[in-house]
C-alpha cells in the first residue's frame, strides 16, 4: 500500500485559513492529508506545539500566516518568523527539518494554498513515514527531540527571541540598536549551546557517565562536554553521582 502522509497544518484564521476556506468554496483540488489546526495569529503558534505533534508520530507540519507587514496583530507573523527559524535550526540538528515548512498566504490566494499544501505534501511522501510513525519510537531520536522540547523552554532563549526583533530595529534598554548579524550569531549559539545541554541531561537522566562516555555518545569532543558539565553544575542541573577509579560519574539532579 503507498504511503500517505499525515500533514497537520497552523492556519492564522485571517489570512491562510480564509485563503483554505477560499480554495473550498472555489473549488480549487489540494491535497486531503491535512489536518487543519485554526488560530487566531501564527504568532501564537509555540514551537514546542510542533514537537510534541512530531513524537505523536505526524508526518509533515506547516504553519502559515499572513504575509509579513499584513499581520492582524501587527508584528504576530513576524514573532511567527522568529520562533519557527530558531525551531527550524534545532530540527536540522536533529535531521528533521525536512518535514517542517513556514509560509505564507493571503485571504485572496487560494490558488496559493493549494498549490502549497500539494508541494508539501509530495515532499512529504518522498521523504517517506515519520520515524515516530505508529508508536514506532527511536531512543536516540526520542532523547533528540526531548532536548529539543527543553531547548525551546529555556528561559533565556525565550527572552532572546522575545526580543530579537526590537533589539536589532528600535535598540534595547540603553537605545542601542545590536545589528541584526551581530544578535543573530549570539542567537545561534544560544540555541547550540541549549540544545547540547540538553542533549547532555538526557543522557546521564538516570545513570551517571563519564565525560568520555558522554562524549562518544553525543558525538562532542570532551573538552567541550566538559565544559558544559561544568556550566550546568554552576545552575545545579548535574551533580557527581560517584567517582569510579578517580574518574567523576555525572548525573542529572533533575
Amino acid at each position: 500500500m503507498a504511503f500517505e502522509p499525515t500533514i497537520l497544518g497552523f492556519l492564522c484564521n485571517w489570512c491562510s485559513y480564509a485563503g483554505a476556506d477560499l480554495a473550498g468554496v472555489s473549488r480549487i483540488q489540494y491535497a486531503p492529508n491535512i489536518r487543519i489546526v485554526r488560530v487566531m495569529c501564527s504568532g501564537r503558534v509555540d514551537p514546542i506545539f510542533i514537537t510534541q505533534a512530531f513524537l505523536k508520530g505526524v508526518d509533515g507540519i506547516i504553519v502559515l500566516g499572513c504575509h509579513l507587514g499584513d499581520c492582524h496583530y501587527m508584528d504576530g507573523n513576524y514573532e511567527a518568523e522568529i520562533k519557527m527559524d530558531a525551531l527550524k535550526k534545532l530540527l536540522k540538528m536533529a535531521d528533521f527539518s525536512e518535514r517542517f515548512r513556514l509560509d505564507w498566504v493571503s485571504a485572496s490566494e487560494g490558488s496559493k494554498f493549494a498549490q502549497i499544501i500539494n508541494e508539501f505534501t509530495e515532499h512529504i511522501r518522498k521523504i517517506g513515514p515519520s520515524p515516530f510513525r505508529n508508536g514506532a519510537l527511536e531512543n536516540g531520536l526520542v532523547d533528540e527531540f526531548k532536548a529539543i522540547t527543553n531547548s525551546l523552554s529555556d528561559n533565556r532563549l525565550r527572552a532572546l527571541l522575545a526580543r530579537q526583533r526590537a533589539i536589532t530595529t528600535k535598540g534595547n534598554v540603553y537605545n542601542e540598536i545590536i545589528p541584526k548579524e551581530e544578535f543573530d550569531e549570539i542567537l545561534n549559539n544560544a540555541i547550540y549551546d541549549e540544545f547540547i545541554r540538553n542533549k547532555i541531561l538526557q543522557k546521564i537522566k538516570n545513570k551517571g557517565k563519564s565525560v568520555p562516555q558522554i562524549s562518544k555518545e553525543i558525538e562532542l569532543e570532551p573538552n567541550l562536554v566538559l565544559n558544559h558539565i561544568v556550566e550546568l553544575r554552576s545552575k545545579g542541573l548535574v551533580d557527581v553521582e560517584k567517582i569510579m577509579e578517580e574518574v567523576p560519574l555525572f548525573i542529572s539532579t533533575n
